[in-house]
């Protein structure tokens, strides 16, 4: 089988018109990713003027307008697109799959816990389905997941952990659920392969001057199944691009 390096790009836009008024468009062309994914596009279909040569677009819109929301910018056409898991989280326009032959990739905008955990039981029963159903896609061809995972695994991966216990995506439930995701056969490309590299953030809060103090969180990610770690070549983190609170991720990869 002919394989090819192939670039992958994720990123939470916090409102995907605010950002192409802040850049977006010389980072897409200047990057040329192979998959270009983004979360929280906050938009309806037909309300971004963005359509780059040589690519196939596909967004998930919420329901309610100017929340959530995921699109996903792809140079090679994929066999099939699927929203959701099985009919859920549509609504909120959270996943959107892409079949190839070799490999699915997936684009997720995980739930907020939200302050004080009120939406913990909606987020444990979403991780829960999003893990069996990556079990299920692997069980066929090795999966991967990126996107806005919306919790920080290990202490490593915030400033601020001691103080972040229990807040949400710092909570022993969020976090033990990427554990369970992990334990099942799949792998955090950053982590993989760099362990013990700190202060590597993918989010800052607007307050407090938290990007220039750098006291941010790694909330963003690739997760790639297992029998694909030999073929990981860099996963990056770009914490100088700016236009959102959150930062691109990236993941280079021998496929």
């Amino acid at each position: 089988m002919v394989t090819a390096m192939k670039k992958w790009i994720s990123w939470n836009v916090n409102g995907f018109r605010s950002v192409l008024g802040k850049g977006f468009a010389d980072f897409f062309e200047a990057e040329n990713a192979d998959i270009f994914s983004i979360q929280e596009t906050k938009m309806q279909p037909g309300q971004a003027d963005f359509a780059p040569e040589g690519y196939h677009v596909y967004y998930s819109s919420a329901i309610k307008k100017g929340y959530s929301g995921t699109a996903v910018f792809a140079k090679e056409e994929p066999d099939n697109v699927f929203y959701g898991i099985d009919g859920k989280y549509s609504d909120e326009g959270r996943l959107i799959t892409l079949e190839y032959p070799d490999y699915y990739l997936i684009n997720a905008y995980v739930p907020n816990a939200q302050k004080e955990l009120a939406r913990l039981d909606y987020r444990m029963e979403y991780e829960d389905d999003v893990r069996r159903y990556m079990t299920e896609l692997d069980g066929r061809k090795p999966v991967i997941l990126c996107g806005d995972l919306n919790v920080a695994h290990q202490e490593i991966d915030l400033k601020n952990p001691k103080t972040n216990i229990g807040s949400a995506g710092f909570s022993y439930e969020e976090r033990g659920k990427m554990t369970e995701l992990l334990a099942a056969g799949f792998t955090d490309t950053f982590r993989y392969l760099y362990p013990d590299k700190t202060e590597m953030y993918t989010w800052w809060s607007y307050m407090f001057k938290s990007r220039e103090r750098n006291t941010g969180w790694r909330i963003d990610y690739f997760i790639t199944s297992d029998r694909l770690q030999p073929k990981i070549s860099d996963a990056l983190i770009y914490a100088d691009i700016m236009g959102s609170d959150h930062c691109p991720v990236g993941l280079l990869i021998d496929l």
